[in-house]
């Protein structure tokens, strides 16, 4: 990969609270995030007992290639990455990777989704927004970041996309699934759609987003998160489903919608079960499109796909559509490609001819969030 310019699609910081919430509004400063050493383990605790999360997993990259048998979600903060939370390391570390750029998300905020207080979560959001803000102001060219933003109240999120996009953040985080009674097809979200395309804010569905947090109910929690996890394209591939079928994309043909970090090779049959739903069943797919227009067409036209290593599905880029193929290295989560993303773009990679190569390591990310590739070469 020496020739391309290679920007990461998905990446990650890790934002210790301790770092950002004394932005937080005051009222809602004595409820927010912090750390809490539990044993011999931090977990992230909100609202004084609200235990979110563990950090083991979004904090150990490169274990995977030494020791993956080592990988867990219990971690300690002393383990995390400095890069994670620094600045100045993290363009280090990207230097060590191969890599000129980054689109950044947040590691523990994506958890912040499961906040039961909307409000809460709103200010939470709010403060991480303008901690990423000026993270990546310390490296505007290589580093961008994506807002966090919440929906519960649509006005409130059309208000904070807008001051994220004055801040310099180049698009919108929201649910990968919101609450069920207020999915994407519902028309409160009109207002939204066409502010993040007059913005020009593509929006994104990452996962561990979703709104209702976890539900498994009874039994061995442990097999059904194996379950959940090699299932969790259902969640956001439904949430793509609802827009493109409620003719979102007809009514705003420039919004885009990033699918980040779900991998490849569930799509092409996904596109061909939209369009037979479409032809067949015209009792549930109610919204016609005009001219004929086809629901594969506005995945086509409107989505792109964050991947890290998916080599079936670079197998049917030509079904996907190379042009909406962004790879990420989610650096430093313990899935992360880093240290090793050139040799293993290097290998899923073989064989593909070299213009492709250059549109799904860097050019297609670039166009869609704003990097200079001159600036950053």
């Amino acid at each position: 990969m020496a020739r391309e310019i290679v920007i990461s699609s998905d990446s990650h910081v890790f934002e210790p609270p301790n770092l950002w919430t004394e932005r937080i509004d005051a009222k809602f400063r004595d409820r927010a995030p912090h750390l809490e050493r539990v044993g011999d383990v931090d977990q992230l605790v909100v609202e004084g007992d609200q235990m979110i999360a563990g950090i083991g997993l979004i904090s150990n990259a490169g274990a995977r290639f030494e020791a993956p048998e080592t990988i867990s979600a219990h971690g300690r903060f002393d383990d995390v990455h400095t890069g994670g939370y620094d600045p100045d390391q993290h363009i280090k570390d990207m230097e060590i990777d191969g890599v000129s750029g980054e689109v950044l998300y947040p590691s523990q905020g994506l958890f912040y989704f499961k906040i039961a207080d909307s409000e809460l979560m709103s200010a939470v959001f709010r403060a991480y927004n303008d901690w990423l803000s000026d993270f990546c102001g310390t490296n505007p060219d290589r580093l961008k970041g994506i807002a966090m933003i919440n929906l519960d109240d649509v006005a409130d999120g059309m208000r904070e996309l807008e001051r994220s996009a004055k801040m310099g953040l180049v698009g919108g985080m929201i649910s990968e699934y919101p609450w069920e009674a207020r999915r994407y097809d519902s028309p409160e979200y009109e207002p939204f759609w066409a502010a993040a395309q007059d913005l020009n804010m593509p929006l994104s569905l990452h996962t561990a987003t979703r709104r209702e947090g976890k539900s498994r109910g009874e039994g061995n929690t442990n097999i059904r998160d194996a379950s959940g996890r090699a299932n969790k394209v259902f969640w956001p591939s439904t949430s793509m489903c609802d827009m493109i079928f409620a003719g979102v994309f007809e009514r705003y043909p420039k919004l885009k919608l990033a699918v980040v970090e779900f991998e490849l090779a569930w799509v092409p049959h996904l596109l061909g079960t939209m369009d037979y739903t479409y032809r067949e069943r015209h009792e549930e797919a109610t919204y016609r499109f005009k001219n004929g227009v086809l629901p594969s067409d506005f995945f086509h036209s409107n989505v792109y796909l964050s991947f890290q290593e998916d080599d079936i599905g670079i197998r049917l880029r030509d079904v996907i559509g190379v042009d909406q193929l962004m790879w990420g290295s989610d650096y430093p989560h313990a899935e992360s490609t880093f240290p090793k993303s050139r040799e293993i773009l290097d290998r899923i990679l073989e064989g593909v001819p070299q213009d492709e190569k250059a549109q799904i390591v860097g050019t297609t990310t670039a166009r869609l969030y704003g990097f200079d590739m001159e600036r950053i070469s």
